[in-house]
């Protein structure tokens, strides 16, 4: 449990820059006191985590570390591989299917030979196909409007209309939502609306 933390607070410090002990308590689940005792055994083992006081400090890697994904137990290695293989018709509806696989590509090449070795043949022993979202036309524009922050309205089938102010696009249950900023706790289910109509106008 501590070397998956370690690792952790390696790539945090890694690819975030400097961190406060309290930021780093928080994102690990740990007391402040757990993450400067971290701290002192990384340091004992050799690697550059600075320490920064005062007014502005925190913790660091020094020296331009840089540090691989190691470290992964043989069983997350397969978990990876399993997730990474799973086709994601989602994110096709989205438009992130290329960058998606782009991505998976990138994570693999990042594993050291054994976790890499594991995680493909896992890939390629488990396979999970989800099913499908609904084809919907509207969700390519809405995806461009929760990016962008645009005002959307929403048209029903007869007379009634709905402005909003999408901040994210959920599917649950095989439905599409917009989540609204205006009331967040309730999201939009897009199959009791029509047309939508992108405004030029954004919010903040």
């Amino acid at each position: 449990m501590r070397a998956s933390r370690l690792l952790l607070m390696l790539l945090l410090l890694q690819n975030r820059g400097r961190m406060t002990a309290d930021r780093l308590a928080a994102e690990l689940e740990v007391s402040r006191r757990t993450v400067l005792r971290d701290v002192e055994a990384l340091s004992a083992a050799g690697l550059p985590v600075l320490v920064r006081p005062g007014r502005g400090g925190g913790i660091e890697l020094g020296f331009s570390y840089r540090t691989r994904l190691t470290g992964l137990a043989a069983d997350e290695a397969e978990a990876l591989g399993v997730l990474l293989a799973r086709p994601s018709p989602e994110l096709a509806a989205l438009g992130l299917a290329a960058p998606a696989a782009r991505a998976g590509a990138k994570l693999l090449e990042s594993l050291p030979d054994p976790s890499r070795a594991i995680a493909q043949r896992a890939g390629a022993q488990f396979r999970v196909v989800p099913a499908a979202p609904p084809e919907d036309e509207r969700v390519p524009a809405l995806v461009d409007a929760v990016r962008r922050r645009r005002v959307v309205r929403l048209r029903a089938r007869g007379d009634a209309a709905r402005t909003v102010h999408p901040v994210g696009l959920v599917l649950e249950e095989g439905r599409w939502a917009l989540v609204d900023a205006l009331d967040p706790e309730v999201p939009v289910p897009l199959e009791e609306w029509g047309t939508v109509n992108i405004s030029a106008r954004g919010f903040g």
